[in-house]
């Protein structure tokens, strides 16, 4: 277990729900690359869920097809394809190669993604977060797992994101079929 998954079962205990098993190979293959361990770990502790009634972790298969993390990966690859021909790339997306894949989205419809560089294994991917309706960026050099843990804490602080995020006492949610 990572460092960053202790601290969030510090931060809110998981749930005692029985916890589906998946093949992630055919996740994988899906999207087309493999996907962070801690993500993995993530969603085998929580399941895909709503973090302090704002932030939604996507996982693949979610019971709400909304949150589903191979339909976001497919639509939002998409989408940015499109988005390129009118808006300035972010500068973290000019490297030959290079693309962001949603682990997360919020109720305000901002994307949390994660870069994915050429030659970096997935155990180095970090954080991009895209404000929504807007061209503004901002990275994270942290993993998923860190990244939400350290929002948590407050200890990362995102102007994009909302400033009521996060909450004084934290809750998490999982989803349920929509």
């Amino acid at each position: 277990m990572t460092d960053a998954l202790d601290r969030l079962l510090a931060i809110v205990p998981a749930p005692d729900e029985h916890r589906r098993m998946r093949s992630w190979d055919e996740v994988e293959r899906t999207i087309g690359v493999a996907l962070p361990c801690d993500y993995k770990e993530l969603v085998h502790v929580y399941g895909g869920g709503n973090w302090d009634d704002y932030l939604h972790v996507l996982e693949p298969g979610c019971p709400n097809d909304d949150y589903d993390l191979v339909a976001w990966a497919r639509n939002q690859a998409e989408d940015l394809e499109g988005l390129w021909e009118f808006e300035r790339k972010p500068v973290e997306l000019e490297a030959e190669g290079a693309r962001v894949i949603p682990w997360a989205v919020t109720d305000n419809g901002e994307c949390l993604y994660w870069l994915v560089l050429p030659g970096v294994a997935p155990e180095g991917w970090t954080v991009m977060v895209n404000e929504a309706r807007g061209g503004r960026w901002e990275h994270f050099s942290v993993s998923c797992t860190r990244f939400l843990a350290a929002a948590l804490e407050g200890e990362l602080r995102s102007g994009v994101l909302s400033s009521s995020f996060p909450l004084a006492s934290h809750t998490f949610r999982r989803h349920r079929a929509g």
